[in-house]
């Protein structure tokens, strides 16, 4: 984030706190103005643990796809809408995430995200049909998809200063959690007798533990950053009381720029909104095209089952050390077309190479993408480089997200379709290296030096 925005929300933590763009987190432990270190710190973990949760329902899949398709006797196309759930879950909860942090809290709907995917993570290898399966499926996927909006709004409400490193934190748990999913799916499967149901359900074990962090602010009702505070009747208690008497007798949001600016809003009426949410939408369909149906291209190619996910989490852990860099370097720079850019050639040279030689270069080719794919930590850094308060925050964040997984629903399936029909994968590989050119010229857009508060 550029630094006049973030030291006018850095509170001053050895006394006074400066006044935020939204109100100050609640006082679950006594009545300091600054939240408690031990608070900062489990709030740190549960944004690493719930980052980790984030991709392994669609990775494991792709890992052991060939064995569901079997299992549930799915055909190519079916497989196809199977890949494109994601981003359609992403588009349809994504929209509801602001307004069910305002009803119950950031906290309490992550919390919840985190319990939808456990269970929908250990349900879906066992129902037995396809339909339920897809259920299953979009179950997990719901809480993906809110927490995936409620990131960027948690960071910069609890770290206002840190916006960038925190980005590149939970970023990085992300690549990793995506990456660890793709690589050991496969080997897992095989220590518990070969069965592709118990490969993939043992995620859910890891999104239970994640949990725990959130529990604690189930009930924190402090609005998100710009968010007024909802109305409530008779006396409240606990940390809802500490805001409450905070917003009656302090600068809140409702006498700051929260409710006076959320109506004069119009996020349709800027250009770099739209150019986002499509840079955020061409991004999104090369990831999921990519965690879907990379390993089947390298196994139609002569890769083992084991090596295809390796490969596969060689493109993710890309998104490791990257997803930490990438936020910090674009958070220097005036205009971010220029990653935009090198990222899409990454791309265009990687799909080459599939085309060209899949199981030669399978290695280099798996490098290249996974470069490629890290335009998702640089559109989550340019949600907040492309807006000047914390109601433009979040609803860029939903904007851009939401509207940019619908734009992405068609990838996955065209993809399956084009596979199907043609027999090989010189059509789909065609589709998927032609929609790097977009990509580029919506993240240059959405790059320029720019705020959407200036658009709308």
């Amino acid at each position: 984030m550029p630094d006049d925005e973030t030291q006018t929300q850095t509170l001053n933590r050895g006394g006074a706190a400066r006044t935020p763009v939204g109100p100050p987190p609640p006082q679950l432990s006594g009545a300091a103005e600054a939240p408690a270190p031990w608070l900062l710190r489990l709030i740190a973990v549960g944004l690493v643990l719930a980052a980790l949760n984030l991709r392994p329902a669609i990775t494991s899949l792709g890992a052991l796809l060939e064995e569901v398709r079997e299992g549930l006797h799915m055909s190519g196309s079916v497989a196809g809408v199977l890949t494109s759930v994601p981003p359609l879950c992403f588009a349809v909860f994504g929209v509801m995430a602001p307004r069910l942090a305002r009803r119950f809290g950031a906290g309490a709907v992550v919390c919840a995200g985190m319990v939808a995917i456990a269970a929908g993570l250990v349900i879906r290898p066992y129902i037995g049909s396809t339909a339920g399966f897809l259920a299953a499926s979009a179950l997990a996927l719901m809480g993906i998809a809110v927490s995936n909006i409620l990131m960027p709004v948690i960071v910069k409400r609890w770290f206002p200063d840190r916006v960038g490193t925190m980005t590149g934190l939970y970023s990085m748990a992300l690549a990793l959690g995506t990456a660890l999913a793709a690589a050991v799916t496969v080997p897992l499967t095989g220590v518990m007798g070969g069965d592709w149901q118990s490969g993939l359900a043992v995620w859910a074990g890891l999104a239970a533990l994640a949990v725990l962090p959130w529990i604690v602010l189930v009930r924190d009702r402090t609005p998100a950053p710009g968010q007024p505070a909802p109305a409530r009747s008779g006396a409240a208690s606990g940390p809802s009381a500490s805001v409450s008497g905070r917003a009656a007798g302090a600068p809140g949001p409702a006498s700051a720029s929260g409710p006076a600016e959320a109506p004069a809003l119009r996020i349709t009426r800027s250009r770099t909104a739209w150019g986002l949410a499509c840079f955020f939408g061409l991004q999104a369909t090369a990831a999921y095209i990519t965690m879907g149906w990379m390993p089947q291209i390298f196994r139609d190619a002569g890769v083992s089952a084991g090596t295809a996910g390796v490969l596969l989490a060689v493109t993710m852990a890309m998104g490791v050390p990257l997803a930490f860099v990438i936020p910090r370097v674009a958070a220097r720079l005036k205009q971010q077309g220029p990653i935009v850019v090198v990222l899409g050639l990454c791309g265009l040279i990687g799909y080459g190479g599939l085309y060209l030689a899949p199981a030669a270069g399978a290695w280099a080719w798996a490098l290249l993408l996974g470069v490629a794919n890290c335009a998702f930590p640089l559109a989550l850094t340019m949600i907040g480089m492309r807006t000047r308060t914390g109601a433009g925050v979040v609803r860029l964040s939903a904007f851009a997200q939401s509207t940019g997984y619908l734009l992405s629903i068609p990838g996955p399936l065209l993809v399956g379709v084009l596979y199907q029909h043609s027999g090989g994968w010189g059509l789909p590989i065609a589709l998927m290296a032609g929609l790097m050119i977009p990509q580029m010229v919506a993240g240059v857009l959405a790059g320029r030096d720019r705020t959407i508060e200036d658009e709308c």
